[in-house]
Parts: C-alpha cells; structure tokens; sequence
C-alpha cells in the first residue's frame, strides 16, 4: 500500500516519524527529493539472506581492497536511500556516504529496490547486487555511462553470480 499526503506534513505524521525515530524504528527510511519513504522491517527471510551476503561476499571484498558495511545512508539529509549492505573503498566515518563501490539490495514484497537504480547511477554506484529469497537468486547490474546493465559477473569482486547464489544457503 502506498500512501501519499501533499501538502505540509499533519501534526500526527510528524509525531509518527518522531515515534519511530525515537523507538529506533526509522533505520531503514528513506528521504527521496523530500519525500519520506517509510520502510517497514524485513521479513526473517530477508534477514537470513542478509546474514549469509555479509559472510559470502566479505572474502571477495576484502581480496578487492574493498569494505563491507550493513545498512548505510547514501546520498544527503534532504535525499537519500538505505541499501541493505555496501561495498565501500574506504572506511571514512560520518552519517552521509556520497557513493559506494556496490550497493547490495535484498527484495521483499512491495519493496522499492529496482525504483532507486537511477539514483544509484546518480551517485556513482559502480555495481548493484540484488538478491531475491522468493526466487532465491542473484542478479547483478554494473553502471554503463549513466544505467545499469545486467552482467553474469561482478568486475569488482571478480565473482560469478551463479556461484555466490550456490553458496547462500537459502531460507
């Protein structure tokens, strides 16, 4: 379901992003041209595959000199999205990344995942990695100018996606 409020912001929508705020519910919100995006908490199974990528892909990163995070905020306070796990070049601290060498965006139903490519694009993402525990499969897009373009395997981890979907043990 979406909901979409113009105008400014009713007094109950801005005690709810406060609540969610405060509660520590709002990790995974987004902020798109101004917009909020409010996303709820994965489902267990995206969860699992979350847990096994962080394992799987933190050998290939740390062979390409790369380094792996959970969720991050990429881009600015007034426009930013929150991919489920990054591949960065470096560990420079702060709440705001410009960029990231990979993002990895794990599906759920109703989610906005393929939505944030132009934006990814946009900040320079070289690589995107989607895993989907419906289908339980794994689909990389590399950045070609200014969009993605579906590759079989990652130039930046120099991995099959084939073989890192083999090694997701499934939920």
């Amino acid at each position: 379901m979406r909901t979409v409020i113009l105008g400014p912001l009713p007094q109950e929508v801005e005690a709810l992003i406060e609540r969610r705020r405060v509660l520590g519910q709002d990790h995974l919100d987004e902020v798109w041209n101004g917009e909020y995006h409010m996303a709820p908490a994965p489902t267990k199974a995206h969860a699992y595959v979350d847990d096994e990528l962080a394992t799987i892909l933190h050998g290939y990163a740390r062979r390409a000199g790369l380094f792996g995070s959970g969720p991050f905020n990429l881009g600015a306070p007034e426009d930013y999205r929150v991919p489920d796990r990054g591949l960065h070049r470096d560990r420079s601290d702060g709440t705001w990344a410009s960029t990231a060498a990979m993002v990895v965006e794990i599906v759920s139903p109703g989610d906005e995942t393929f939505d944030k490519f132009g934006f990814y694009a946009d900040h320079g993402v070289e690589e995107i990695l989607g895993a989907d525990p419906e289908t339980r499969t794994i689909r990389l897009w590399a950045l070609d100018g200014d969009r993605y373009l579906e590759a079989p395997v990652s130039r930046l981890l120099q991995a099959r996606t084939t073989d890192i979907a083999e090694a997701v043990d499934w939920p």
